[in-house]
């Protein structure tokens, strides 16, 4: 098997990670929902860190609604989807260090850091849509968060996420099955 019909192969199965992305507006609504509620920065800030705890369990549950096994081995390629996953941990340190040092800027950050992981996703699934909001939600975060408040970057984020949703939709179906 060619490494594109292995690319083709999880990009069909795995519905280019649509789960993770939609449960990616849910996660983008509670921080928003937690920046607005008008906590100390610092509690805030936990709070948001908190707010992405029930990724893994929300994606899991969107792909069953969607009939996509998340944690399907078959594909000798799901171990480099979740190579480039962790790879956002390890940019999570930087966030932590923002949460310390400049904690007005974290939610920015964290939304940068957002953004710019899902980069290795356009090779993976052939995706134009994570090349697009792969580059422009780390831009869009930066001036946004530059600018105005966490609360502004988390509803821009959430907007971003229904739009990326919604573009990923559209990749999917146009896909051969």
């Amino acid at each position: 098997m060619s490494l594109d019909d292995l690319r083709n192969g999880i990009s069909t199965n795995q519905k280019k990670g649509l789960p993770f992305i939609c449960a990616s507006v849910i996660i983008w609504l509670l921080i928003l929902v937690v920046t607005s509620l008008g906590f100390p920065i610092r509690q805030q800030n936990i709070f948001v860190f908190c707010c992405s705890c029930p990724l893994m369990p929300l994606a899991w549950i969107i792909g069953k609604l969607l009939k996509v096994d998340i944690f399907d081995k078959s594909n000798p390629l799901e171990n480099l989807g979740f190579l480039f996953t962790l790879n956002q941990f390890l940019y999570l340190l930087i966030v932590m260090w923002v949460f310390s040092s400049v904690p007005q800027k974290m939610v920015m950050v964290y939304a940068m850091i957002f953004g710019a992981h899902l980069l290795p996703y356009s090779w993976l699934y052939k995706s134009i849509s994570y090349r697009v909001f792969a580059i422009a939600i780390p831009i869009l975060s930066l001036a946004i968060g530059s600018l105005y408040s966490a609360r502004a970057v988390a509803g821009v984020m959430l907007a971003i996420e229904v739009l990326f949703s919604i573009s990923l939709f559209v990749e999917v179906r146009k896909m051969p099955n």
